[in-house]
């Protein structure tokens, strides 16, 4: 059954193979073949509670949205009932990495100069400064290494109130990780709070957001370092190597719940993202994040992804009597990817596949519905979708499969040839180049609307990098604008090269990535809802000042 309730991919997944779900990168998310259930996010305007009588998870979140895990057989049934306004598929998340504080202005602001008056600061009213005491700062993450000194009070205990394991399904308390910490040594500790940081990622994250140095006697403090924090480690449920939008829904869902329960302004930091979608902030996951944002006090980040330079964004504007051909260049050795092409609804073309022989494949059927092409050692799975309740963009969803090892390798022509043209715009993106080969690219890449979902949502806070050495955007950094609504992003840029934080297990490490400029905007949020929230501060009689540029010694940009 082709649904229209179900976004494109789901609705592919459900009419493929169990082969061609286990070859897609894509497919299989969120499908468990022993089971044979689907774990599907939901936006439903009535009560689900007679689902779970039927043999259905729920996991009811705010604002009339839900993950269920639902056996295959009943997916149609629950896309048909009255309530349900929606259905996606879950899809993977990847991380978004690859001296700071001063280039941040942020050593100005926090100079304990005494009296609270910080010359040429941006804040005023603080003894010493803001330091996010008595905010939350909310990490969604890989998880932490609790152990470290930097997450740590001056008397050995932990600064973390909340330590939740989406893999263990465990929320351990600040008593659970005092007790695990008394024990003396790293080993005891692990024994008691097994939880634990796989990559180091969030540890990294955690300290430039609110380390406070401890390790490192103050010189690499994080921004809030005082606040409280929160962490919820993303789970990798299945065989899955990556997190899902499901855990990341369920994760923020518990940290707000936990704000408003502890009547508590909260940051969230998310430096993760993926780029399938239509980048335009109106898949449920953004939509979600948008209702969440104005529930209590609290501030969401997320960071724009590394796909600057990437090459996995093309893009154009077709015109009447003109073909337009978009060329695609598959390595040796690809184990399989998607491919999107998103459309205004309005605007008609043909799509044909020109292969690397040069055989002309198409026009690709605009019936809405899969279809099935085969090339050399290569199978396409097409999806044809329509435009979903919430958003003007339409989809054809291209899964290219390798019929055994590897897809046929070399250059293929997406041809592009107008029909009828009311807007003529057109966007594809390839998956995230952590996953490709280096050499899979669009040849005529377009760097402009490279941003990671969820930093399209417009209630996010959405952060980019710069390197500070050079007073420069960082070129692998996700660019704006949305697509379709034209929303400036990212909103805000922050130091993200070599930046020096925590490294799990100890000691420090320097990092790279829009994941460790978005930590500098959370901490700094935290700042400025400590200032103006709890302590109900009010500028001053001598109006806004402005941060001066701050430099290293020998003149150039100051970094840490």
């Amino acid at each position: 059954m082709q649904d229209q309730k179900r976004d494109n991919l789901l609705n592919l997944a459900l009419s493929a193979t169990d082969e061609e779900r286990e070859r897609s990168e894509n497919l299989d998310v969120g499908y468990d073949p022993e089971e044979r259930t689907w774990e599907l996010i939901v936006r439903h305007s009535g009560s689900l509670a007679g689902l779970a009588g039927a043999g259905i998870q729920v996991d009811e979140l705010l604002n009339g949205y839900a993950v269920l895990v639902v056996p295959e057989h009943l997916v149609d049934q629950v896309s048909e009932l009255n309530q349900i306004e929606y259905i996606e598929k879950p899809k993977r998340l990847f991380f978004a990495s690859n001296m700071a504080r001063a280039a941040s202005c942020l050593s100005v602001v926090q100079s304990p100069s005494g009296t609270g008056n910080v010359t040429g600061g941006v804040i005023s009213g603080l003894s010493g400064g803001p330091t996010g005491r008595g905010v939350l700062v909310a990490v969604i993450d890989s998880g932490i290494d609790y152990y470290h000194p930097d997450f740590r009070n001056p008397d050995g205990t932990t600064r973390i109130g909340l330590l939740a394991d989406q893999d263990r399904d465990r929320i351990y308390t600040r008593e659970e990780i005092n007790a695990a910490l008394e024990t003396g040594s790293r080993t005891s500790a692990l024994a008691l709070v097994p939880s634990t940081d796989p990559s180091g990622h969030g540890t990294a994250v955690a300290a430039i957001a609110a380390g406070n140095g401890r390790e490192g006697n103050g010189v690499y403090r994080g921004v809030a370092y005082e606040s409280e924090l929160m962490v919820v480690k993303l789970g990798t449920p299945l065989t899955d190597s990556f997190p899902r939008t499901t855990q990341l829904m369920k994760a923020l869902d518990l940290v707000v719940r936990r704000a408003l329960d502890m009547n508590r302004p909260l940051a969230v930091n998310l430096s993760f993202g993926n780029t399938y979608g239509s980048h335009d902030g109106t898949s449920l996951l953004e939509t979600f994040i948008n209702d969440m944002s104005g529930i209590g006090r609290n501030v969401i980040v997320a960071g724009t992804g590394n796909e600057g330079t990437g090459a996995g964004h093309r893009a154009g504007s077709l015109v009447m009597g003109q073909e337009e051909n978009a060329q695609l260049s598959i390595a040796p050795y690809e184990t399989g990817m998607g491919v999107q092409l998103w459309k205004s609804y309005v605007d008609q073309f043909s799509i044909r596949l020109v292969t690397p022989s040069g055989e002309i494949i198409g026009p690709i059927d605009s019936r809405l519905g899969p279809q099935e092409l085969r090339y050399g050692g290569t199978q396409i799975l097409i999806y044809y979708g329509k435009p979903s309740p919430f958003s003007r963009a339409q989809e054809v969803y291209f899964d290219f499969l390798p019929v055994r090892d590897y897809l046929d390798s070399g250059i293929w022509t997406f041809r592009l040839t107008p029909e009828r043209i009311v807007t003529g715009r057109y966007d594809m993106w390839l998956p995230s180049r952590g996953i490709l080969n280096p050499s899979t690219r669009f040849l005529r890449p377009v760097p402009e609307t490279t941003l990671t979902i969820p930093s399209t949502a417009s209630n996010v806070i959405s952060v980019g990098a710069y390197d500070d050495s050079y007073r420069a955007y960082a070129d692998f950094s996700g660019r704006g604008f949305t697509r379709q609504t034209g929303q400036v992003k990212p909103d805000l840029a922050a130091p993200g090269v070599d930046i020096v934080t925590a490294r799990r297990g100890g000691g420090y490490e320097a990092v790279t990535g829009t994941s460790f400029a978005a930590p500098f905007v959370t901490g700094s949020a935290a700042l400025l809802m400590q200032w103006g929230i709890l302590q109900r501060s009010r500028p001053g009689g001598g109006g806004a000042s402005v941060c001066p540029p701050c430099r290293r010694r020998d003149g150039g940009p100051a970094r840490r």
